[in-house]
């Protein structure tokens, strides 16, 4: 499967929230499933991509995932500090899946932090279950920041994000 990666159009917006709001729920990822708040920033990729890059990764013109990437803070960034890129949402569709379609969208947007002037580090933040997830991210040479490990609900105790850097 050729696989290319490139920002997103328009016209892919609704099916990659779908595909990303699928992927949480399907993994379950959302403390509150269909009634959770999250779901409506997970579909909104039109606001991502006003904020942010949003990629997708493609094949036969198919959508098969997408992620966020966060060039230099604003109101996309979670942790990202002064001189750190940040990866945000990333999914891919679940007949997609084990292909290699989240390493690519990853390792783009380390080519792409790369290419930022004066851009230090990659982060992000994932959750405990997403442990596919966290062998990417360790196999291209990002390291846990337990340090930045951080609740984006702090009234709820066990909803805590673990974190990763990866140094340029």
């Amino acid at each position: 499967m050729d696989i290319v990666i490139r920002q997103a159009a328009p016209e892919e917006y609704e099916a990659l929230g779908e595909i990303t709001a699928q992927a949480y729920l399907q993994d379950g990822l959302l403390d509150f499933g269909e009634s959770d708040a999250y779901l409506v920033e997970l579909r909104d990729v039109a606001k991502r991509a006003a904020a942010a890059e949003v990629l997708v990764a493609t094949a036969d013109e198919r959508v098969l995932g997408g992620v966020t990437f966060v060039p230099s803070g604003g109101s996309m960034a979670d942790i990202a500090a002064p001189g750190e890129a940040e990866i945000r949402m990333l999914a891919v569709a679940r007949e997609a899946r084990g292909r290699g379609v989240g390493e690519a969208l990853v390792r783009t947007c380390v080519d792409r932090a790369r290419a930022v002037a004066g851009c230090e580090r990659l982060v992000l933040s994932t959750q405990r279950t997403m442990h596919t997830a966290h062998r990417i991210y360790e196999r291209l040479g990002f390291a846990r920041t337990p340090e930045r490990d951080w609740n984006p609900l702090p009234d709820l105790d066990d909803i805590t994000l673990l974190t990763y850097q990866l140094t340029l």
